[in-house]
């Protein structure tokens, strides 16, 4: 988490997922055994100095370390809610971009674990006081570095998924 840009403790947002509660398992429809959609989100308790929101969705357990499934940035302040399936495009309506996942693909790439035990997913979003100037197809270093400093508040909710058995 970075602080924001006055050094005071960033403020919490209510991230929640209407397709699965915190903990709980990510339904099939958002995994590769699905059809691999984002799942809906939305959120509430958000600073009035927000000017747009970043997203990010990573998985710790990962065999390699953290893996990044989703970075998405510049969605407008005033959205409260992402539906499901966001489009695998570099840009959305309303100037929101998308960014690329450690699979070298653009948007969303749904929980695909090796079989075993369950991992965790983790979807951040960040208040942010400012818009960011990044092309689409830039990676999570590249929007952690535009974010710093700029972060008002952070909402996260965490999803699990372990593969089918066969």
């Amino acid at each position: 988490m970075t602080a924001p840009r006055d050094g005071s403790p960033t403020r919490h947002l209510a991230l929640t997922s209407p397709a699965f509660r915190d903990g709980e398992t990510i339904p099939v429809a958002h995994t590769c055994d699905g059809e691999d959609l984002s799942p809906p989100l939305s959120w509430a308790g958000v600073p009035v100095e927000t000017r747009t929101f970043a997203l990010v969705c990573e998985d710790p357990d990962a065999p390699r370390g953290t893996w990044v499934h989703w970075l998405l940035w510049n969605l407008q302040a005033d959205a409260v809610e992402l539906g499901p399936g966001v489009p695998p495009r570099p840009e959305l309506p309303a100037g929101a971009r998308q960014g690329l996942n450690d699979g070298g693909d653009l948007g969303y790439s749904g929980p695909c674990p090796p079989r075993g035990p369950p991992h965790r997913y983790f979807f951040r979003l960040y208040s942010l006081d400012t818009s960011l100037n990044l092309p689409p197809g830039v990676n999570r270093s590249d929007l952690d570095a535009a974010m710093a400093g700029h972060i008002l508040a952070e909402g996260t909710v965490m999803g699990t998924y372990a593969r089918p058995k066969g």
